[in-house]
Parts: C-alpha cells; sequence; structure tokens
C-alpha cells in the first residue's frame, strides 16, 4: 500500500508539474472551469469539492424537477384535481413524504456511490482498469439511482391516485416521468463534468472503456433525446389524452401545451448548453495551447480530462508537443555538433556529397604548449580549462556571424562566408580574431593560443562517405591560416593574419592592422606579406 500510494504520489506530482507548466497559473485553462479546482489541490479538499459540487446539482436540479411535476399536475391538466377530498390524503401525506425521503436518500445515495466509485483518487492509489472503469461510469449510475426514485414516485402515485380515480392516471404518470427523465439526463451531463480531475487522473493510465453511448455523437445523441424528444413525446401524450378522454376543455388544453413548451424550451436549452460546454472546454484548452505553442513556448501540455473524441484531440496536442521538443532537442543537440547554420542547411536542403567553391575567411586557433598543459594539470582542470577557452572563441565566432567547423583536440577552425554567405567575410573574421585575442588574454590567461587568418576561394561541403559525413571547407586558405597560427606563436600577441585578406577587408577594419614583413610558410611557394593588430605593431617575425 506504501508503495503503490508513493507510487500515486509522484504520478499526482507529475501531472501537476506538467499542467501548471500550461496553465501558467491559470485554474481554467487546467479542467476548463475554476469551479474544480487545480491539478495540485490535495485529494482530500478534491473529495470535499466533487460531492459539494454534486450534492448542490443534484438537489437544485431535483427540486427543479419536483417543482415541474406539480405544475403540470396541478396547471396544465388541472382535472380530476389532486385536492379534491377523496385523494388529499395522498396529496397532503404520502407525496410530500415521499419526495422528501426520496429527496434526501437520492442525494445521500447517489453522491456517496459516486465517491466509492472514485475511492482510489482518495486514497492516492494508481487505478486499475477496474477503477478506471467505475470512474467512468459513475454519472450512469448516479442517474440510475435518480431514476429508480422517480420512477418509484411515479409507480407508488400513479397506483395511488388510480385506485381513486382512473382519469388521474395519464395526468400523474405523465407529470412525473416526464420532469424525472429530464433532470437524470441534466444529472448525468453534470456529474460527467464534476469528475473531470478524477476522470483526467484516469485517462492517465490508458483510454476510457467503451460505454452505451461512446463519443461526442452518443452525448449530442442523448442530449437530443432527453432535451427535446422526450418533450415532444410529452406534448404528444397530453394531446392523445386530451382527445381521448376529453377530461379538459380547449382552453385547458392550449395552456397545457404552452406550459409543456415552455417546459421543453428551457430544459432543452439547459442541456443544449450543459452538452455545448462540456464540448468547447476541451477544444478551447487546446485552442489556448497551441497559442503558447505559436509563441514558442515548446513546454506546454494539457491535462486530458475528457473520455470521448476531444480527449484523443488533448492527447494528440501533447504527443504533438513532445515530438516538437524532442525536435528542437535534437536540432539543438545537431547544431551544436555541426553548426547552427549548416543544422538549418540540412534541414532545408537534402544533404549530399560534394560541394561548391565560395570566397570565405578561415581562423585558426591552436593552444601554445598544450602537451605541457595537459601533463601538468589534472584531467578535469584540464577539461575546465578548455571549455573556458572554447567558449570564448565559439562566442566571437557566433557574435561575427561565422561558424565554428571543427574542434581538434586543442585547436580550433572557424569560417566566415560558408555555408551563410557574407558581405565581407575578411572583415568578420579579422574582427572576431582581434576580439578571442583580447579576450583570451583577459578572460584566460593561463592558455596562451596562436591565431591565423587568411581569405579566398575554398570547397565548401559534405565530405566523408554516404554513411557518414561532415561539412567541412577545403583550400588553400585553410592551410594557410594553419601556417599563420604555427607561426603567431613566435609573434608577441599571437595573433597574424595575410596582408591579402587584411586589404580585402573594410577601411575600418584594415585601418586597426599594420602590415609586416613578408615570409614563405611552410608548403608555400610564394611569399606572404604579414599583418598585425596596431596595439601589436613592433611585433617581429620570422621566415617559416
Amino acid at each position: 500500500m506504501r508503495h503503490q500510494k508513493s507510487t500515486a504520489q509522484r504520478l499526482g506530482g507529475v501531472l501537476a508539474r506538467v499542467t501548471s507548466q500550461s496553465s501558467h497559473g491559470s485554474a481554467s485553462a487546467e479542467y476548463g472551469s475554476w469551479i474544480l479546482g487545480r491539478v495540485s489541490e490535495s485529494q482530500h479538499r478534491r473529495r470535499i469539492r466533487i460531492q459539494l459540487i454534486l450534492t448542490t446539482f443534484v438537489v437544485i436540479a431535483n427540486l427543479i424537477g419536483i417543482g415541474v411535476a406539480l405544475l403540470v399536475i396541478t396547471v396544465t391538466f388541472p382535472v380530476p384535481s389532486v385536492f379534491d377530498s377523496g385523494v388529499l390524503w395522498i396529496t397532503a401525506a404520502v407525496a410530500p413524504a415521499y419526495i422528501g425521503s426520496a429527496l434526501i436518500v437520492g442525494v445521500i445515495w447517489a453522491t456517496s456511490r459516486v465517491i466509492r466509485n472514485v475511492r482510489w483518487s482518495i486514497e492516492e492509489r494508481i487505478p486499475t482498469p477496474k477503477d478506471q472503469r467505475n470512474t467512468f461510469f459513475a454519472p450512469w449510475r448516479l442517474t440510475r439511482v435518480l431514476l429508480v426514485l422517480w420512477s418509484g414516485g411515479t409507480i407508488l402515485l400513479t397506483l395511488l391516485y388510480g385506485l381513486q380515480n382512473t382519469d388521474y392516471i395519464p395526468k400523474v404518470l405523465l407529470g412525473i416521468s416526464f420532469p424525472g427523465i429530464v433532470v437524470s439526463a441534466s444529472c448525468y451531463l453534470f456529474t460527467e463534468f464534476a469528475l473531470r480531475p478524477v476522470a483526467a487522473q484516469a485517462l492517465e493510465v490508458g483510454p476510457p472503456p467503451r460505454r452505451f453511448a461512446p463519443g461526442i455523437m452518443g452525448r449530442t445523441l442523448t442530449v437530443w433525446a432527453v432535451g427535446s424528444g422526450v418533450p415532444v413525446l410529452g406534448i404528444l401524450l397530453a394531446a392523445i389524452i386530451t382527445l381521448t378522454l376529453q377530461i379538459v376543455s380547449p382552453t385547458q388544453f392550449t395552456v397545457a401545451v404552452m406550459i409543456l413548451a415552455v417546459f421543453a424550451l428551457a430544459f432543452g436549452f439547459i442541456l443544449m448548453w450543459i452538452l455545448s460546454w462540456l464540448t468547447a472546454t476541451p477544444v478551447r484548452s487546446v485552442r489556448n495551447a497551441l497559442d503558447r505553442v505559436e509563441r514558442g513556448d515548446l513546454d506546454t501540455n494539457l491535462v486530458v480530462f475528457d473520455g470521448t473524441e476531444l480527449g484523443e484531440l488533448q492527447r494528440g496536442f501533447n504527443r504533438m508537443v513532445h515530438g516538437l521538443r524532442e525536435r528542437e532537442r535534437v536540432r539543438d543537440l545537431f547544431g551544436r555538433h555541426v553548426g547552427r547554420e549548416v543544422a538549418l542547411l540540412a534541414e532545408k536542403e537534402r544533404p549530399e556529397l560534394g560541394g561548391e567553391e565560395r570566397h570565405a575567411a578561415v581562423i585558426f586557433v591552436d593552444i601554445i604548449g598544450s602537451t605541457q598543459l595537459v601533463t601538468s594539470r589534472p584531467a578535469v582542470e584540464v577539461v575546465e580549462l578548455l571549455n573556458r577557452f572554447f567558449a570564448v572563441i565559439v562566442d566571437e565566432v557566433d557574435l561575427h556571424h561565422g561558424l565554428v567547423n571543427k574542434f581538434e583536440g586543442d585547436a580550433v577552425l572557424a569560417v566566415f562566408g560558408a555555408p551563410v554567405s557574407l558581405d565581407n567575410a575578411e572583415e568578420e573574421a579579422l574582427s572576431a580574431a582581434r576580439a578571442m585575442a583580447r579576450r583570451l588574454r583577459a578572460e584566460v590567461p593561463e592558455c596562451k593560443a596562436g591565431i591565423g587568418v587568411a581569405a579566398g576561394q575554398v570547397v565548401a561541403g559534405n565530405v566523408g562517405a554516404k554513411a557518414r559525413f561532415e561539412y567541412t571547407v577545403i583550400g588553400a586558405p585553410v592551410n594557410e591560416a594553419a601556417r599563420l597560427c604555427e607561426l603567431s606563436k613566435e609573434i608577441e600577441g599571437n595573433l597574424v593574419a595575410s596582408a591579402e585578406t587584411v586589404t580585402n577587408a573594410g577601411d575600418e577594419e584594415s585601418a586597426k592592422w599594420t602590415l609586416g614583413k613578408s615570409v614563405t610558410l611552410r608548403g608555400h611557394d610564394e611569399a606572404t606579406t604579414l599583418a598585425t593588430p596596431v596595439e601589436n605593431a613592433d611585433a617581429g617575425s620570422t621566415d617559416g
């Protein structure tokens, strides 16, 4: 029992967290009405709430039904009069006694039966299939109690009045059974509403059991039959009674039809309003949740509280949002590995092996003395240091619209101009390199790094095999940036760019660099003129 209770508490806690995210503090977004309380409400308080709602509505609905029955028997069909001396003992003693006792017994019996059917929720147990079945059949069982009591009153009073005078039978039979059926149906619909919080917990276990009139169509046809069919049938029977027995005058018949029509309109409207409200609230909850998803809130979830196709709609929405969250998680993870621009490009186009020529600028960053760094520090400290180092690089590359193409141990290759074209890739790369050098000296002083910048024509695309490939850039600028990075480790400031890259940048960026000596880089046939930031104008260079 303790294990079951703790499991149920965990289930309730998860449900509460889910719905608190979806409702953003609005109780009406959880079950469709503030009357039903919040998901986080205690089970004891929920039991009191359900009992109070059911008792109030059952009492009010039955009092209205009793009033209508009295109106039909005394006003709609005034003759034979129930106040005649021969039947006065029935009208003054038996009828009030039965009505009072049936009202008290019915309220206690019906509501307590409902509470017994949802006892698992009050005890905070995981519902079994039997518990779930009892939950969804609880409204019918309450209605069955009311139908039994109304039927008992109809049979008893019709029999007693009929023994005195058979002319009483049609009016008493019609006057009591007609409102009894309508009242019982109203209580059925309202019980479904009151049990939404418990039904939501039961639906967490699985789909609802099949019932006599399942789904929206069954619910709608039931309301039509009770809200329109029964009243029209009552008017039809009133006409048949008048024509057959001829115990009322045309004026009295007209009044009777008017009263029955008003009753049909009033109760038909009430039942249709309840039906419309029961149908609209799940749809409204989905609509409001869709609005939040459109605004980017993928933490939205709904409480599934309806046992019809509308509940499937709510459950389908939750599955959809779960899929969107998974897609966003995969997109974010994919973007972290290959770069967000590459990820977006892969989403828009079918990735294939091969590439295209692009004009791009390349930054190559490599830590100075990485072997000594790794051997002189604990592994955990090395990882923490590298993460701080890479965080600066990635931040500046992102700020300057570049792509961190790959991490190679303690080195980084960043590309500007591929896959997303830039107006001036050189300017963005040079500005990013200067910011990197400045921030690395200030924020990661224990980790010095060489930085090389070059630009030119590259081939950008997917390289590898069909089963496994990666987006990268290949070309002379990549090799040149790597060689400049090696050279920068021996130059003050540890940042070197090719003069061609600086020349092709905008005037504002070019003014922040100064040209130096020409060197022949390893693996190159022609000399490359070096450029360093103005703040490092006194830096020297060596032949490579």
